[in-house]
């Protein structure tokens, strides 16, 4: 049972684990992981009940690399000791980042399984004999069907953002899944919430388990404020958006659809302030750049849809924008919990329309927010004083451009188990299928190159994900021209749905 124990030592995890989160950085438990490491550390079955950024990662990760240390266990090609099941790519990408250091120190091999790339690299990595596999539903299935890797020395299984995967429908595969597992194995589910048939994944799978709720998904989070900006119309909400995006910190800007959320990015770099998008019409590895240029700093705000409310972990965002409220509430706490992280603040801020009143009441109000909306306009001392310091403006001097980048595909990653597939055609391929998709990704690699973007003329992308040659935002020196660019995906970002879904038509679209 849970001790009060503060440090890691005290919490009985082995004293080489203990030196590499020292490492890291990381020394003081976080209350998830001080309830539930005593438990699973002696292989107990455990429901942990947490939102995103409430430390459930090292929770899970910590005790399952100590168990395969110690287990006598043998590595053999094609079938993994240990499997972690994600809902999407960017989350399984981030849990094996966290894991590799941990795994190092014990000699355990690791590698990542989703779909929008080719599998070759990952069947490859499967044969060479791995102890952890980190997975979306989808691209494993398919890969079972081919017999290609086998689940039957599972020795650990853990579901990470188990609500998540059901709201993408993706409960049905990831039972056939946990069938294919070992009985006597130790599982660990992690969700935010039980509902939408959670709740009979615990009852099915996890023997007796152990329940530890830390900040469920319905509670707000103490250190983080909240702020509604009542626009008069579309225009003023474009001016007071640009001027939110101009500070000198991480911003992430939310809006409700794909298209919007690159349109944003374009609107954003061409007047001087460089964005990337993050969104399912990208290619892997497009989405990989995107991502990892805002992660360095390289880039200071990405617009994306809610694809990035979820498991998408990214140190010091101090301003999350809600430019599109989202439908309802769950997806406005996730999305805002993208800031106030570790125990950071945070500040969060929805921009409201006249005809979006009622809907951002009743989002609010169900969300357990109080807060009064505040009428602004350009120029608003309210901005200014949320904005805080603001960037350098950086001018490009010919339009904004969309740069091909190797590797843009119009493969898809529509995991296996979701519902109405039929509407996932034309360009959307399936991660289930094994589409051809992201033919220039990394398949089995933890982490994710900015790469380096040029336009076709004279000037470089230094916006887009993309470095120039400074490694910096600034605009490269010697060209005639500079052009900015808020795609690194080819064909202006037209590339794959590339989230790990299954969810109904409707969905896919808006993302």
């Amino acid at each position: 049972m849970p001790t009060s124990a503060s440090t890691f030592s005290e919490l009985g995890v082995p004293e080489a684990l203990v030196h590499s989160l020292t490492a890291s950085g990381i020394t003081t438990p976080f209350p998830i992981q001080t309830a539930t490491l005593p438990d699973t550390l002696q292989g107990r079955d455990v429901l942990g009940r947490g939102r995103t950024g409430s430390g459930k990662t090292l929770a899970f990760t910590i005790p399952m690399v100590a168990r395969l240390a110690a287990s006598t266990a043998k590595r053999v090609p094609a079938r993994p000791r240990a499997l972690i099941l994600a809902p999407t790519r960017e989350l399984a990408t981030q849990i094996a980042t966290v894991i590799e250091p941990l795994a190092r120190t014990q000699r355990l091999s690791l590698t990542t399984v989703f779909g929008g790339v080719s599998q070759g690299r990952q069947v490859s990595a499967l044969n060479g004999g791995i102890d952890i596999l980190v997975s979306c539903p989808g691209r494993l299935e398919d890969l079972i069907k081919q017999r290609l890797v086998s689940l039957a020395n599972v020795e650990i299984t853990i579901l990470d953002e188990a609500d998540h995967m059901a709201d993408l429908g993706f409960l049905p595969g990831v039972k056939r899944l946990m069938d294919q597992t070992p009985k006597q194995g130790q599982r660990m589910l992690f969700s935010a919430t039980l509902d939408n048939g959670v709740d009979q994944i615990v009852k099915r799978y996890l023997n007796n388990p152990l329940t530890h709720s830390v900040d469920s998904a319905d509670s707000p989070v103490a250190k983080m404020t909240h702020h509604v900006l009542a626009v008069h119309d579309a225009e003023s909400k474009r001016l007071v958006v640009n001027e939110l995006a101009s500070g000198t910190g991480r911003r992430l800007l939310f809006t409700r659809t794909k298209h919007q959320a690159k349109k944003l990015a374009k609107q954003l770099t061409a007047a001087g302030i460089p964005a990337v998008d993050l969104h399912g019409n990208l290619s892997q590895p497009a989405r990989e750049r995107n991502l990892a240029a805002f992660a360095s700093g390289d880039v200071r705000v990405l617009c994306a849809t809610d694809i990035a409310a979820r498991g998408i972990h990214v140190d010091d965002i101090e301003l999350v924008v809600h430019v599109d409220p989202p439908a309802e509430h769950k997806a406005y706490l996730h999305r805002s919990g993208r800031t106030a992280r570790a125990g950071s603040d945070g500040v969060v801020v929805t921009v409201m329309l006249p005809e979006q009143a009622g809907d951002v009441k009743t989002l609010t109000r169900q969300a357990k927010i109080n807060v009064t909306p505040v009428r602004v306009g350009p120029g608003s001392p309210v901005i200014s004083s949320l904005v805080g310091e603001v960037a350098d403006i950086v001018k490009p001097t010919a339009p904004p451009v969309s740069v091909p980048q190797g590797g843009g595909s119009r493969g898809g990653d529509v995991a296996g188990g979701g519902a109405r597939r039929g509407a996932g055609r034309g360009r959307r391929g399936r991660e289930g299928a094994g589409a051809k998709g992201g033919q220039g990704g990394q398949g089995g690699g933890a982490g994710a190159g900015a790469g380096q973007g040029r336009s076709g003329g004279s000037g470089r992308s230094a916006g887009a994900g993309g470095r120039s040659s400074s490694g910096s935002n600034r605009p490269a020196q010697g060209g005639s021209t500079v052009m900015y660019s808020s795609t690194t995906g080819s064909r202006a970002g037209s590339g794959a749905v590339d989230m790990s879904r299954g969810s109904d038509a409707g969905r896919r679209r808006s993302r």
